[in-house]
């Protein structure tokens, strides 16, 4: 995971595409979840914000921020959806990841200054191999300077830019899969499976030191977050081609906010239940399928939000949404009868 800062006009350039010249824009309540392919030089809010206007959505935020430098899956919560982003910020992602061996940079990546080079010559692919055992397991990880983590209330990244360098303690992740894709003379491709907190441009300059030498990352591509995955993505110019054709042609690409938590058991409330469980009240349930939290579901296979069930068989509510009319991005989408969570 790699974290960077960016500006609005990146946003308002992709969108003045779609909609023309600035006008005064009235934005809409619309819930679900965007897949984008985050494209390389936007960052991950530029990124969002362009979407955003795109959907005209009221209410918007992404699950795990992306370099410029970086592209591919982002998801981005619109509306009651947010309500589940929390789950998608811990989940377990995937990269492609290519680095040059022989380089560092301040930043470790291609978009810094080179600050130290040194020889790659003695690596080979068995060397490579034996380094990254090492690596797969929990190991613990020192997060680099360049990134949005605070230290005495200042970004480390604003602190690394005025020259400035403070420890930082190590953090224990999860290294889950870690292969070699290809290598050749000095450059090295990998496939990562890590989980939540990992830098993969520390991964990178670790993996270098381990092998003596240097390195650092020239391109990354996240093709897993969470449950989705780079077959559910969208570029920015499908979204604009989908807006051209009306608003159910952009709402189609939504998934609905349960696609989130697809991990969690199931729990489905008749209407009676429905209602006392969207006014606060915890309910017993006769049969509990699943112990621990929950997706429940009103009349319709309406979602209503998450709830934890205990072994007792008591369904206690956690994070419940307004039900609307309809559920964007959802084939089980519908009304839920009298009131709504």
């Amino acid at each position: 995971m790699t974290e960077g800062a960016g500006t609005a006009n990146d946003a308002d350039s992709v969108s003045r595409r779609a909609h023309g010249p600035r006008a005064r824009r009235r934005y809409r309540d619309i819930d679900g979840i965007l897949v984008l392919d985050k494209p390389i030089g936007l960052s991950s809010n530029a990124a969002l914000q362009a979407a955003r206007r795109i959907f005209s959505a009221r209410k918007a935020g992404h699950t795990g921020s992306l370099d410029p430098l970086a592209s591919g899956v982002l998801p981005l919560c619109f509306g009651q959806a947010t309500k589940v982003s929390g789950w998608l910020l811990d989940a377990a992602k995937t990269y492609e990841v290519t680095a040059r061996l022989g380089v560092r940079t301040d930043t470790g990546d291609s978009d810094g200054q080179v600050v130290e080079e040194s020889e790659w010559r003695h690596v080979d692919a068995d060397r490579i191999n034996q380094a990254l055992v090492e690596f797969r397991g929990e190991i613990e990880q020192v997060p680099p300077m360049y990134s949005a983590l605070k230290h005495q209330g200042r970004r480390l990244y604003q602190m690394a830019r005025e020259g400035k360098v403070v420890e930082r303690p190590p953090r224990k992740i999860r290294i889950t899969e870690l292969e070699i894709l290809d290598f050749e003379k000095d450059s090295l491709r990998l496939h990562v499976s890590c989980s939540k907190g990992t830098y993969v441009r520390s991964l990178v300059e670790d993996l270098a030191l381990r092998l003596d030498t240097l390195g650092h990352v020239t391109a990354l591509r996240r093709i897993v977050a969470g449950p989705f995955d780079a077959s559910m993505m969208v570029t920015i110019q499908q979204i604009e081609s989908a807006a051209a054709e009306g608003q159910d042609a952009l709402d189609q690409l939504l998934y609905s906010a349960d696609a989130a938590v697809p991990q969690l058991s199931a729990v489905d409330l008749d209407s009676d239940s429905a209602h006392r469980l969207c006014r606060g009240q915890r309910l017993m349930l006769a049969d509990p399928a699943a112990v621990g939290r929950v997706r429940i579901y009103g009349p319709e296979g309406v979602f209503l939000g998450l709830g934890e069930l205990n072994d007792s068989g008591t369904l206690s509510p956690i994070r419940l949404f307004n039900v609307p009319a309809s559920n964007p991005g959802s084939e089980d989408s519908g009304t839920l009868p009298g009131p709504s969570c």
